[in-house]
This record gives C-alpha cells, structure tokens and sequence, in this order.
C-alpha cells in the first residue's frame, strides 16, 4: 500500500478527530485512538468523501485500525467503481 494512501488516511483520522496527525501510525487502533463507534461513523464519512468510494457496512463494521482501514481502502480502489455509470452522449 502506497504512503500516500496511509498519509492520506491519517490525514482524514486527524482532522475528523482534532487529533495530530503525528499522534496517528498505520498500526494505531481506534481504542488506542480513543474512537468509538460514533466517532468511526464519522471517520467513514470522510474516508468516502476524500476517496470517492462507498464502504458497506458489513466491511466497515470490522475496521478497528488505521492499517485495516487502508487496506480496505486499497482494496475497494484496486478493484474500481462497483457501479460504473454510462457515459452520455
């Protein structure tokens, strides 16, 4: 996984939280991280936004670290858009 990636992961971490993004590693765990639930509903809504992607539930549901984060998030970018649209005409 590409350091952007993770930079840009703990970027979103950060400014979600107020945390320091120096504060944040890839091997950083929510509880660490003191995120809850309601804080990790928030952390996906950026995480969507900033890569243009939309995790399902099922997989979000099982993030608990900043590393499974961004490998699920390479994953669903390696794979591309799951609903591609038609191009108009």
């Amino acid at each position: 996984m590409s350091e952007e990636l993770i930079q840009k992961v703990i970027a979103v971490i950060a400014t979600s939280q107020r945390i320091p993004p120096e504060k944040i590693t890839i091997d950083s765990t929510f509880a660490e991280l003191g995120i809850d639930s309601l804080d990790g509903v928030n952390i996906l809504f950026g995480v969507e936004e900033a890569f243009n992607i939309s995790i399902p539930d099922d997989e979000a549901q099982q993030i608990r670290s900043v590393r499974q984060m961004a490998e699920g998030i390479e994953k669903l970018l390696s794979a591309g858009p799951a609903d591609p649209q038609p191009a108009v005409s």
